[in-house]
Parts: C-alpha cells; structure tokens; sequence
C-alpha cells in the first residue's frame, strides 16, 4: 500500500511539473521575449516602457530576425530608409544596412524611432504605433497628436495598434521580472 501511495505521489508530482514546463513551453511559443537585457537598456535610456518595446518586437517580427517584402529588416522591422532618417535624428555617421540585423541596433534603433514618435505626437501612444506602422504622413492626415484609435485610416495599422497594446498588457503580466518592471 505504501508503494502505491508513493507512486501516485510521483505520479501527481510528475503531472505538476510537466504542466509548469508545458505552461512555459507554451507561453513560450503563443508570447516569445528575447533580448530582455537590450530591450532593459533601451527603456531606461530612452525612459520608455519595455513591455511596449517588447509587444512592439512581438507585432513586427515574433521575436525573429527577417526581411519583410518591403525591406523592413531585423527584430523591429526598420526600413533603410527609416534608418537614413534615425541616423540623422540621433546623429549617427556610420550606418549600413547590415546593422539592422543585430538585436542591439536593431532595438536601439526601434527605441529610438518608437521615443521619436512619442515626443512628435504628444505621448500619444495610438498616433505613434500608427506612424510606427503606416508613417507619419498617414497618421499626420488622421488627426496627427489628436488621433483616437477610431480615426485610423487603415484596418491593418488599427489592427496593428490594438495588438501592440493588448500585447503590451501581456508582456506586463507575464514578463514583468525579465523586463524590469
């Protein structure tokens, strides 16, 4: 009777152990973070919330490096172009294209950018994921600082800022340790 008590026991403590690593391996896969450190530093540097920098990561790229077909490049999907445009807002001399796939510049370079938007709309956070996503002409056109999520010209750039914010509140509870919050 002993032995089976003891079994079950093992059992059980298998069935608890296994349901944390698949809960893990899960959140894992459905809400990835990588980086965590460089995504740290360039909140802090840049006073922004790091779990908007990670949803804004999560809803350009899923965590993964690559080339989108309009030659948005890395973790967060900086364009050549926007590069040319955050050298020249920072200061920066030595860009080359190739740099957009290190995560270290890649994510300075979207912090940068996402900081930019921010002072540009007033802290409006809408206007800025959506000048993120569609430029800041469209968003200029929409209502500029004063756009509301309903004024979004695009069904895909308002999709993109409901998933930036939902991800963010995800990231939060999720990840607030890693992230430093």
């Amino acid at each position: 009777m002993m032995l089976l008590a003891a079994a079950a026991v093992g059992v059980a403590g298998g069935l608890a152990l296994t349901r944390i690593d698949l809960g893990e391996t899960l959140l894992e896969v459905t809400l990835p973070l990588r980086h965590d450190d460089i995504i740290r530093q360039q909140a802090a540097d840049k006073d922004l919330d790091p779990a908007l920098i990670a949803a804004v990561i999560y809803s350009e790229s899923r965590f993964e490096d690559q080339t989108s077909h309009a030659g948005a490049r890395g973790l967060m999907q900086i364009t050549p172009q926007t590069a040319e445009v955050i050298e020249d807002l920072s200061g920066g001399t030595t860009f080359e294209t190739e740099d957009l796939a290190d995560p270290d510049i890649n994510i300075a370079y979207g912090s940068f950018y996402l900081d930019h938007l921010l002072e540009v709309y007033d802290g409006n956070e809408i206007a800025a994921l959506s000048a993120y996503n569609a430029g800041e002409a469209h968003v200029n056109e929409w209502g500029g600082a004063e756009l509301e999520a309903e004024d979004i010209g695009f069904d895909e750039t308002r999709g993109y800022v409901d998933e930036v914010l939902d991800k963010r509140e995800e990231y939060r509870e999720h990840y607030a340790d890693d992230l430093g919050l």
